[in-house]
């Protein structure tokens, strides 16, 4: 069970003193937003790259950004071990993954809440991981959405014993993660449940703890 904050709920002006108060973290959740794909304008390559300069954790970027074909590369080149393109957005959505691979990083598709996974089930095996959005993507801090129980559970059924991670995106907390977990997740981000704790590195072990407790599904999570 993997725990990744998002730091759009951080303190962006100690930065990286943040990340260094979730030092149990899995990776740092990295969210580029566009204000055209989503109503929202945040980071972008410049601030990854100082990220990567100030820490050697695994950087999980998520581009919620139009034409993620021209874009996705780069952060790949940058040095991002992981990097989440929306599949609502990509032209050519398996091209880029096996360049994203090619350039040596995990290779991952997102999925808004209304778009379903069953479209996308014969290119899972050119992908590392599937983000499962749990709210309307764009801003943090937002009610988790039940509906999408569902299809964590069909998405989970779809990727079998395959070593490809599922991860869940939005609302998700103390209150939550254990049915995302019971559903069939194993990474999780959670950003506002993590930063706004009194001490966020707790938060993060308590958070992997309930997952944990719920993995029933244990024999088909990936290592």
């Amino acid at each position: 069970m993997r725990i990744t904050p998002s730091i759009l709920n951080a303190d962006l002006a100690g930065l990286s003193s943040e990340i260094n108060r979730i030092g149990d973290a899995d990776a740092i959740h990295v969210d580029v937003m566009d204000n055209h794909f989503v109503p929202n304008l945040a980071f972008g390559l410049p601030m990854v790259e100082a990220i990567r300069r100030s820490t050697d954790k695994m950087l999980d970027i998520h581009l919620m950004i139009n034409d993620p074909d021209r874009w996705a590369p780069a952060y790949a080149e940058a040095g991002a071990e992981s990097v989440t393109f929306h599949v609502e957005a990509a032209n050519g959505p398996i091209r880029l993954a096996r360049e994203l691979r090619r350039l040596g990083a995990r290779a991952a598709i997102g999925l808004k809440p209304a778009t379903a996974i069953d479209g996308f089930a014969d290119m899972l095996n050119e992908v590392d991981m599937v983000l499962l959005m749990t709210v309307e993507p764009g801003f943090g801090g937002q009610e988790f959405l039940e509906l999408v129980i569902p299809k964590i559970r069909r998405t989970r059924e779809l990727l079998g014993t395959r070593p490809i991670w599922l991860q869940v995106d939005g609302g998700v907390s103390a209150k939550t993660i254990e049915r995302c977990a019971e559903a069939g997740a194993d990474t999780f981000v959670a950003g506002s449940a993590v930063f706004s704790a009194d001490d966020p590195n707790a938060m993060v072990r308590e958070l992997r703890a309930r997952a944990s407790s719920q993995c029933s599904h244990s024999k088909f999570v990936a290592s």
